[in-house]
Order: C-alpha cells, then sequence, then structure tokens
C-alpha cells in the first residue's frame, strides 16, 4: 500500500524536486528518486534498519517498501531492538523515546502510517511550494512522521541540511524563496540566540519537548515568525497542534487536537487518543494501553475551550508526604526567575520517612544566582512544600540521543553526583 502510495506521487510529480541533500550538493526529482529506489535489489521478509541523516536513508525506506520488508528506523549508534519478527500486517517499528523508562517498541501498519501523514500535512498546512528543511533525526517519530512521509506520501519536498549549527542553517536556508522548518525547542534557542533563524522560514514547528512560551514570545518578537508548537507521541503520531497566529501565553497550552484525532481525559486525569494512526500495539508484550485505535497516555490533561493544556506526568508526580504535585508545575514557576534559562525537576527517595521524596531542581542559570533566590521567588508562587530542598546548578541540560531531556537519567546523574560530593 505505501509503495504504491509513492509511485503515484512520483508519476504526478515527475521531474519536481524531491529530494536534496545539501552536504553533497546531490539532488533528486521524484521520478529520479523512484529510479534509484528500483535500481537496488532489496531484500524481502527481513527487517530493514534506515540509518543516518542523508538520502540514503530516504532510498532505505523505498527499497523497503518495494520489497515488503518491515521498516525500523534507527539513530546512527543505537543497536536495533532484540525483538522476533512482527506478524502481518505490520509493516514499520518504531522505538518510543525512554524519557521516563525504559524503550519500548511499537508495530504500525501501513494504513496507520499513512493515516498519521495525512493528519500532520492537513493540520499543518504542509504544501509542496515549502520544501521541509531537514535538521531534525530521521529516525525519530517526529522527523519520519514530518519529513519522511510527507515527501514520499504527499509530495512535499525535502532538503537534507548538512547539520542543525545556526550558521549552516542560515547558509543552506538563503537560496530558497520559503521553507518548512522542524526542531525542536533547544535548536529553536540556540539558532534565536545566534540570531541565525532564516527569514524565509513560512512555517516554523516545534515538537519533541515542551516549547517555552518565553521562547517562543521571544522569536515572534524579534524575527516575527511564529512557532507553532507540535505534541506527538511515538505510539500514536500527532496528538495536537498549535496553528494560531500569536504566540503562546501559557507553557501548559500545547494547541487545538489534529485532525482526525479525537482527544478525551480518563478518570485518572489523563490524556487517551483515538485515531486511525494509533499504532497496533506494543511488540512483542501487548498492553491495554494501546490497543483497539486507542492510546492511553500518561499525560495529565485539560480540555478546555477546544484547546488541550499538559499538567505533568502521572508517572512523573512527587509524592512529598501524601500530597503529589508534577515537576511541570514547579519548573514552569522556576522559569519566570530572570536568572533561570532552562531547569528541571524531579523527585529522589527522601532521608525523611515522613516525607517519601525530595524536591530536586537541575538549573542552568543565565547569570549568578544563587538556591536562595530562587526558593524566595518560589514561596511568593507555590506553596512551601512545593519548594525544592536540594538544588544542583549545571552549566546545560544536555538531551539524551533521541533529542530529549530525560528526567529519569537527570535523576540518575543527581544521585550519582550527591554519591561523589558524600564519599569526599
Amino acid at each position: 500500500m505505501l509503495y504504491e502510495c509513492w509511485r503515484k506521487v512520483a508519476q504526478e510529480r515527475g521531474k519536481d524536486v524531491a529530494l536534496r541533500e545539501l552536504p553533497s550538493g546531490q539532488q533528486w526529482s521524484f521520478a529520479g528518486l523512484a529510479r534509484d529506489a528500483e535500481s537496488s535489489p532489496g531484500r524481502s521478509d527481513t527487517i530493514v534498519y534506515p540509518q543516518g541523516h542523508s538520502a540514503e536513508f530516504v532510498l532505505a525506506v523505498l527499497r523497503a517498501w518495494r520489497t515488503r520488508a518491515i521498516v525500523c528506523p534507527l539513530e546512527p549508534v543505537q543497536p536495533p531492538p532484540s525483538v522476533p519478527f512482527p506478524p502481518a500486517p505490520y509493516v514499520h517499528l518504531k522505538t518510543t523515546s525512554a524519557t521516563t523508562g525504559a524503550a519500548r517498541v511499537v508495530a504500525f501498519t501501513a494504513e496507520q502510517l499513512a493515516a498519521d501523514a495525512v493528519n500532520i500535512v492537513a493540520s499543518m498546512g504542509l504544501r509542496p511550494d515549502w520544501p521541509n528543511l531537514g535538521a531534525i533525526s530521521l529516525a525519530h517519530s517526529y522527523g519520519f512522521s514530518n519529513l519522511v512521509l510527507p515527501l514520499l506520501l504527499h509530495g512535499i519536498p525535502l532538503f537534507i541540511a548538512p547539520s542543525p549549527l545556526p550558521e549552516t542553517i542560515r547558509r543552506v536556508a538563503e537560496s530558497e524563496p520559503a521553507l518548512t522548518l522542524p526542531a525542536v525547542p533547544a535548536l529553536w534557542r540556540a539558532w534565536h540566540e545566534a540570531g541565525a533563524i532564516p527569514r524565509n522560514v513560512r512555517l516554523a514547528i516545534s515538537a519533541g519537548a515542551p516549547l517555552p512560551a518565553s521562547l517562543e514570545q521571544a522569536v515572534f518578537q524579534t524575527s516575527g515568525i511564529k512557532i507553532h508548537n507540535f505534541y506527538g507521541s511515538s505510539e500514536c503520531g500527532g496528538i495536537a497542534f498549535d496553528d494560531g497566529n500569536a504566540p503562546r501565553t501559557d507553557d501548559a497550552c500545547v494547541g487545538a487536537p489534529m485532525r482526525n484525532v479525537e482527544l478525551t481525559v480518563n478518570k485518572d486525569g489523563c490524556l487517551e487518543v483515538r485515531s486511525r494512526a494509533v499504532g497496533g500495539t506494543y511488540w512483542p508484550e501487548a498492553t491495554p494501553a494501546l490497543a483497539d485505535g486507542c492510546f492511553h497516555t500518561s499525560d495529565l490533561a485539560e480540555l478546555e475551550h477546544g484547546l488541550v493544556y499538559l499538567r505533568g506526568r502521572l508517572n512523573d508526580q512527587i509524592n512529598v508526604a501524601g500530597r503529589k504535585v508534577s515537576p511541570a508545575h514547579i519548573e514552569a514557576a522556576l522559569r519566570l526567575h530572570k536568572s533561570v534559562r532552562e531547569c528541571l525537576v524531579f523527585g529522589v527517595p527522601s532521608s525523611d520517612a515522613d516525607r517519601s521524596e525530595t524536591i530536586v531542581a537541575c538549573v542552568v542559570s543565565k547569570e549568578a544566582v544563587t538556591s536562595g533566590n530562587l526558593k524566595q521567588s518560589l514561596l511568593a508562587r507555590l506553596p512551601a512544600w512545593q519548594v525544592p530542598r536540594e538544588w544542583w546548578f549545571v552549566a546545560a541540560l544536555s538531551l539524551n540521543r533521541r533529542g530529549k531531556i530525560s528526567r529519569l537519567e537527570w535523576r540518575e546523574r543527581f544521585l550519582e553526583h550527591r554519591r561523589s560530593v558524600a564519599a569526599g
């Protein structure tokens, strides 16, 4: 089904530019890409692992589709998951981002992948005359759904950037009259601070992590470009998209439900997603959280006036003496301090048995600031029991290999740091 859809696109678009590999200067028309995909033999009844940030990734996907092989995209250093060959009708495997726990594998049918592409193109208004500039990973669910599938199933050209460095992005964008630029918040911040956001970006998208409203506002003020927040998940594709023309003022608001996506909140306060794009199952161990076209997320949410507001994750909640608080709630208050550039909050086991957990704040500061200053600021906004008791000032909140900040990984780093300090 997927390869047949691609052949129709290739026939309709013919000589139009489909793919441009900016590092090498190579370029393919839709017809040329189709010829190259068919010129190399593929292997059937296998799992193909497209990797890297090049045209070869796209060609590997097309060859797999042609021979009915399973596609499982991987990051350059990511080992293949140790799972058995999935049964029909599954044709695609995604690995989750592992921001809160161990990575899992999700199996998709061709129809589910195609439905996600339809929802994304329709909700975001992707256009052939606004090519996608590929600065994000093609293997990540976000990049695959926003860059690869729109190219192959909807004829949205893709220009692969050699790197996401500010000067590189500015240089490679100069020759195009209009571009769509999907990125993650860390890249938008780096490009903004370097004054490198291309003026010819017609559609700016941010996903993969929460986009601070303050960053969105700052970019709009300096460049006039509105960054559109996109919220999705490996398990179900796109969930919500902010298609407004003005910057958001509330970090918790992630936009309106995507086209063809139905959202509800269950009795635990968590968001449930229903659409034709929801993955078939976790593979090889199925769970009720992902089945029958419904994904039960662990994201605490509220639906108000047609918009989605995220209130943290159920499994991230910190238990302080029987009272629970979302770390995202504390982070939002902490970011209001002028000296805070970035922050991450989590709970660790408390030495005081009555408290259950101690709240820890990792902070990247813009300028010299003490934990005492930050505590006083938070006490004006939060109950005292929600104010972090332990503080760790770091140079940066590094991302994991999937481009996300892992609360779990930073919690382990902090515990190791605390052990090292205690050992002297």
